[in-house]
């Protein structure tokens, strides 16, 4: 078993050596892609410098175009048999891959969801962000009839001929959305839901996510899934 870890990357200089250093130590055979999306802040030349090491597969991208459009690069180069996606922040620690990856290598599932809000390990941080994160999960689950606790989660492990197959079409924040009403509709695949621990930023360690990207997630679900059901239907 091999497997791909994807990292999108953008304006993490910060952070980008630290958390390719843990996804390394990880036990496992494995490759990491690493997608720069056009960063100004020092991240590409971090990269640079770590391009010879073995296992790194590293893209650049000319212009800013967003997570999705980052994970759409490393999907097209992968070659594990199980995709991790992994976000370059250190809001998620690569201990939990054996969680992720558990219901996949016993044969239960071809999706695994890390959920923030089944009781692992968390930071304690905003309010607001926890019932935004809640809400648009319900709205996500209303949509594709799925029981999710955490839709918008960082941490998602596929197989990797699963997430090869799928057509995905958003260029920031909305795979979240996206690929949760895809996989929800339009395949009988098999999606199982891990705890995972979490430790959040707040905007002085460089958080990114605001309330626009809420706005934008609800008109994301609700164009997903009316894509995925209509393409059923056809």
């Amino acid at each position: 078993m091999r497997l791909s870890i994807i990292i999108p990357v953008f304006n993490e200089v910060n952070t980008i050596s630290d958390i390719i250093q843990k996804v390394q130590s990880s036990d496992y055979d494995k490759e990491i892609i690493v997608v720069d999306d056009a960063s100004t802040d020092g991240t590409k030349d971090v990269l640079q410098k770590l391009s010879q090491q073995p296992e790194i597969n590293i893209f650049y991208h000319e212009k800013n175009c967003g997570k999705g459009a980052a994970i759409r690069t490393a999907i097209k180069n992968i070659t594990g048999n199980i995709t991790i996606i992994q976000d370059a922040d250190l809001e998620y620690d690569p201990v939990d891959y054996a969680g992720l990856l558990k219901p996949i290598l016993d044969g239960k599932a071809d999706v695994v969801y890390g959920s923030r809000f089944q009781g692992g390990p968390h930071r304690v941080l905003f309010f607001w962000h926890y019932i935004g994160n809640k809400f648009l999960t319900l709205l996500s689950n209303m949509m594709t009839n799925l029981n999710l606790t955490d839709m918008e989660t960082g941490y998602k492990a596929f197989k990797s001929n699963v997430i090869k197959n799928i057509s995905l079409t958003s260029d920031r924040f909305g795979f979240e959305p996206e690929v949760t009403a895809i996989i929800a509709h339009c395949n009988n695949y098999k999606i199982y839901e891990v705890p995972i621990s979490y430790s959040g930023r707040d905007y002085s360690e460089g958080k990114k996510i605001g309330w626009k990207d809420g706005v934008a997630a609800m008109y994301f679900i609700l164009k997903y899934n009316i894509q995925a059901k209509l393409k059923i239907g056809s």
